[in-house]
């Protein structure tokens, strides 16, 4: 046998990196399944409230009415050729039409067109009024019309069709016959409204005109008055410009004069543009390239000398030469550049002088004629102008003619009524309400009820951090889980074969023999027996089931195999040989105790010769499972030397035992004694397997002791209480004292968990207790 020491972790997987924050779509899943019953009262509630709402909610009617409203003007002023064409590109013309159907003045006009302020169901205070001794005054009709059409604009909709003319007007009221009539009459009124002020303005327009065409008329009249008398004063024949020979050289001298500022204009630009424009530029325009040629031949020589400057050193005759050409070269290009742009500033100077010389010598020429001009037909220039005054007049006067033709038109057009806006579809009386909706309240119930609970779960969810399933120890914890129990309050009576599926009820044990073959019992014994097994069964199901001992005492049930599955991924968890394994928990009441209990039989059903030790000194309870003495144990063989051996034998075949002994005040002091190691080491020489019960590890330090005398260890966490946060602190305590971790074993798992609620760690640990209820796990 191997001597004992701490387990090396060469073959322990390194723990995958944690995922928290990822989004997992089985988490959520798996909530939707745990708060099923949540979401359904909350969807529950909110069918109840839409009901509610529906009932209690007043029935509301609506009407509708469709319009179609055309692009036209509203006055026939305009001088396009089709007066009544509205500009297509006007994007506020239908805006302003919505407005204006939802406006206080049309509502005020449908209250007087519907005489709803004599109705008294409209208009309750109507009464009142008329009963008071003065009567209501003309303020009082004014303020109650106001009201009156506020209430009346409650309850109306505009509602344009996208992409075309038509509107719809949607009136909503407690009474169908008043929807449809109230639809009705905004229509009615906003076409009316329509008319009357297109005919409002063509009445305006028509007075005006006739006010200004009598004004014109006057004025033509004194106009021809005037000019008569002129032209008997001043014996004047004729204004015809053509027979004028002074304005005939005045027209000519005037555009003699422009031609003459246009040329002293060019020849200032010019000017300008030679004396700011550069120098080389000048050059070049005025020299016929002759300038260009020598800057060229220039460059040659500058480029020879600095091609021959990579040979030949400045001092060379040859270089010396060249070198001098190049500065007489320059010399006379800028002397060259010099002459020429001097000589074009000249030239550009002397052309505008005689330019502007020329342009003053027409202009006093223009000025001397004016003057003469002036004085011998001022009486003629007088003469035109009256002819054109009056002329422009006529004109004006037979243009305001036509159009209060057309303005009359229009008034006497009145009575027919013609508009823009014409009415496609009457508004009908509902035949049913129109809210409320009970298809309608009820979804908005049932999803509203949806999204509370939903929200509810959510919130339940995120303030709840237990490791609540096998995934969850996974993926958060980075340890395989060995085995999933689950709680046997969930299980029930639902324990034995039948319902597992091996072919015989719990407590039908198959008969030996090689033929299997029953006594032939006749039909009374065989309702005798029938009766008897199933009084047998109803007691046994009447009995609260015990977690520690169902391997034993009820081999065939789910439960059993699910520590036969923990068996089995114990043993092959490992690459080496297992002999000694603890188990030990985060937290208190996490059924440590349990599992070991049930791992040690399901080991011992194997043929096996297995011990299980009580290596919990503080709080013990390995003899209450297993029904044995704890007057003497572990703690007799760890204290005093020459004691007899603490091994019993359980009711268990291959089982054996040893309890914690009395509660020693030192019981850390104890586990790491040389003692415990080498009672250790003769225990794992004699027996096939020995499995150690440890306190918590975040409790005490026990567990991590006995950790490093044995194989490894399995992490019992209970489903819904231990957090994440408390398994994840004991998992890296563990593994910071190089101690394998084989897996965890999630105990009293349901399919649907309640809320997980939040616990300490085990603070109190070694204080006394009361003994534990049946059914219960450590």
């Amino acid at each position: 046998m191997s001597t004992l020491s701490s387990v090396p972790l060469e073959d322990e997987p390194a723990a995958p990196p944690e995922a928290g924050s990822e989004l997992h779509l089985g988490e959520y899943v798996a909530m939707a399944r745990r708060h099923w019953k949540l979401a359904a009262v909350f969807c529950v509630l909110g069918l109840a409230g839409a009901s509610v709402h529906y009932f209690i909610t007043p029935k509301q009617y609506q009407a509708t009415a469709t319009l179609q409203i055309e692009r036209r003007s509203l006055t026939p002023l305009s001088s396009a050729q089709n007066p009544w064409l509205e500009n297509y590109w006007n994007m506020e013309f239908y805006p302003t039409q919505y407005e204006l159907l939802q406006s206080r003045g049309l509502a005020e006009r449908v209250v007087k067109s519907l005489d709803l302020m004599e109705d008294p169901a409209f208009n309750p205070g109507v009464t009142t009024a008329r009963e008071s001794a003065h009567g209501p005054t003309a303020e009082d009709d004014e303020a109650v019309l106001g009201r009156l059409a506020n209430q009346i604009r409650g309850g109306l909709s505009v509602a344009p069709v996208r992409s075309t003319q038509l509107v719809q007007i949607s009136y909503v009221s407690a009474s169908p016959e008043f929807a449809a009539k109230a639809a009705n009459g905004f229509a009615e009124s906003f076409i009316d409204l329509g008319v009357q002020d297109r005919f409002a303005t063509a009445g305006k327009a028509s007075s005006f005109l006739t006010t200004q065409i009598g004004t014109l008329k006057k004025e033509i009249e004194d106009k021809e008055a005037k000019l008569q008398a002129f032209s008997r004063r001043s014996d004047i024949v004729t204004v015809d410009p053509q027979a004028n020979v002074n304005l005939q050289r005045f027209e000519a001298l005037n555009g003699s004069l422009m031609e003459a500022k246009k040329i002293r204009i060019e020849k200032e630009a010019r000017y300008h543009e030679v004396t700011t424009a550069p120098r080389e530029t000048v050059a070049d325009s005025l020299s016929g390239g002759m300038v260009t040629e020598v800057r060229r031949e220039q460059l040659n020589l500058e480029r020879e000398y600095e091609t021959k400057l990579k040979t030949y050193k400045p001092q060379f005759p040859e270089m010396v030469t060249l070198k001098s050409n190049i500065d007489k070269g320059r010399e006379h290009l800028e002397q060259l550049i010099r002459e020429q742009v001097e000589k074009a500033r000249n030239d550009a100077y002397a052309a505008y002088q005689t330019a502007l010389r020329q342009e003053q010598s027409l202009e006093t020429e223009l000025s001397t004629l004016r003057s003469q001009f002036l004085s011998q037909n001022s009486a003629a220039v007088e003469i035109t102008n009256l002819r054109v005054e009056i002329k422009t007049r006529r004109d004006l006067l037979d243009e305001l003619m036509r159009k209060q033709s057309e303005t009359d038109v229009a008034v006497r057009l009145q009575d027919t009524r013609e508009s823009n806006v014409r009415v496609i579809d009457k508004a009908l009386v509902p035949g049913g309400p129109f809210r409320p909706s009970l298809r309608q309240d009820l979804s908005y119930g049932l999803l509203l009820g949806l999204l509370a609970g939903i929200a509810v779960a959510v919130l339940i969810e995120f303030t709840d951090r237990t490791v609540k399933s096998p995934e969850e120890v996974e993926r958060r914890l980075g340890l395989p889980p060995l085995a999933v129990i689950h709680d046997v309050a969930e299980i029930g009576k639902a324990y034995g074969y039948a319902g597992y599926g091996y072919g015989y009820a719990y407590g039908d044990a198959p008969v030996e023999g090689p033929a299997r073959t029953r006594p032939t019992r006749t039909g009374p014994e065989k309702r005798l027996d029938r009766q008897k097994k199933k009084d047998a069964a109803a007691a046994a199901a009447a009995q609260p089931l015990q977690i520690e001992m169902v391997p034993h005492e009820r081999p065939k049930t789910l439960i059993s195999e699910a520590y036969r599955s923990l068996r089995t991924g114990l043993l092959l968890s490992s690459a080496r040989e297992l002999k000694t394994v603890a188990v030990t928990s985060a937290v208190a009441g996490e059924g440590k105790t349990a599992t070991a209990a049930n791992l040690a039989i399901v080991l011992a059903q194997l043929g096996r010769q297995v011990l299980i030790v009580d290596c919990d000194l503080r709080k013990p309870r390995l003899h209450q499972v297993l029904r044995v003495s704890n007057r003497y144990g572990l703690v007799n063989q760890l204290t005093a030397a020459g004691e007899p051996e603490a091994i019993f034998p359980t009711e268990v075949p291959n089982l054996w035992i040893t309890p914690s002994g009395p509660i020693p005040p030192n019981p850390s002091e104890l586990l790491s004694s040389d003692r415990m190691r080498d009672w250790l080491r003769a225990v794992r020489a004699r027996f096939d397997y020995v499995v150690l019960d440890t306190p918590p590890a975040l409790a005490v330090t026990d567990a991590t002791i006995v950790g490093r005398l044995v194989d490894g260890v399995v992490l019992t966490l209970r489903s819904g209480k231990v957090t994440r946060e408390e398994a994840q602190i004991c998992r890296d305590r563990l593994r910071q004292a190089g101690i394998k971790i084989f897996g965890a074993v999630l105990n009293r798992y349901r399919s649907l968990p309640a809320v997980g609620k939040r616990y300490k760690y085990y603070e109190s640990y070694g204080a006394e207790e009361s003994e534990p209820k049946a059914g219960s796990a450590a």
